[in-house]
């Protein structure tokens, strides 16, 4: 695991300061608990249906996504997780690590897991309730709980709890965090609140640790399911997060 550098990292004894902004208006979204009710699912997921590789799976692309987005996957990635949601107004997805092995990908795990308690969207707008459709980098990892062994750089810090007045389901939900690097700083911790969009488009999205139901924009799974993404991502391999409903993912 490496530290982060002094440039543009968020300073520890401001993350408190900031993480009432950063879990309100990104993930957390506006108070309401970080995705209660709404269109939370089961838990159980989706099918897994167009996460699995097959005869019209193009060589070198990652099964269940379109040439558009596989287009979009930087050359130098050799680890992907997709997020395949059920479908556009869904919260509900399966979650599956790849690797690239000999040129192509090869899937490694995957988890239920849900999505925004609305669904997905294009075009993510502050509060809209939707997870980004599109690909991502993935660079900083953080939460709650002591690093179990993450080779992203690991922020341990108080500051990612989540508000007590959420319910107690959700209270555990930043327990351990990866950033998406979506209207983000790479290379800073999760909870730098800095926006190179601008506010109205949104930010703070990451993985986390899943309470059963929709998110407000994130994408959760598992306490084992995190564990394992951060022991496994290697910013060496240059990760990626390919996400968005099954459709959207395939045209």
């Amino acid at each position: 695991m490496r530290a982060y550098g002094t440039s543009g990292r968020l300073p520890r004894r401001t993350a408190a300061a900031a993480v009432g902004l950063i879990l309100l208006a990104g993930c957390g979204g506006s108070g309401d608990g970080g995705g209660t009710g709404g269109a939370g699912g089961t838990g159980k997921g989706a099918d897994g249906g167009g996460a699995s590789a097959s005869p019209s799976t193009p060589p070198g692309d990652i099964p269940g996504v379109g040439a558009r987005w596989n287009a979009k996957v930087p050359e130098d990635a050799r680890q992907a997780v997709a997020v395949y949601g059920r479908g556009p107004d869904s919260a509900d997805a399966t979650v599956v690590l790849y690797e690239k092995r000999g040129g192509d990908w090869q899937r490694r795990e995957s988890w239920p897991g849900h999505n925004g308690k609305k669904g997905w969207t294009p075009d993510h707008r502050e509060g809209d309730k939707r997870s980004p459709v599109g690909v991502f980098t993935l660079s900083d990892a953080g939460g709650v709980l002591a690093d179990p062994g993450a080779k992203l750089p690991y922020l341990q810090s108080p500051a990612f709890a989540a508000p007590q007045y959420w319910p107690k389901t959700h209270w555990n939900d930043f327990d351990l965090v990866i950033a998406i690097d979506y209207n983000r700083v790479r290379g800073t911790s999760p909870l730098d609140p800095t926006r190179p969009q601008g506010q109205e488009k949104g930010g703070s999205i990451w993985f986390h640790m899943d309470h059963g139901s929709g998110t407000s924009g994130c994408v959760s799974i598992s306490k084992s399911g995190m564990t394992e993404l951060l022991r496994t991502l290697d910013p060496r391999k240059d990760p990626v997060a390919v996400m968005g409903d099954r459709a959207s993912l395939a045209g």
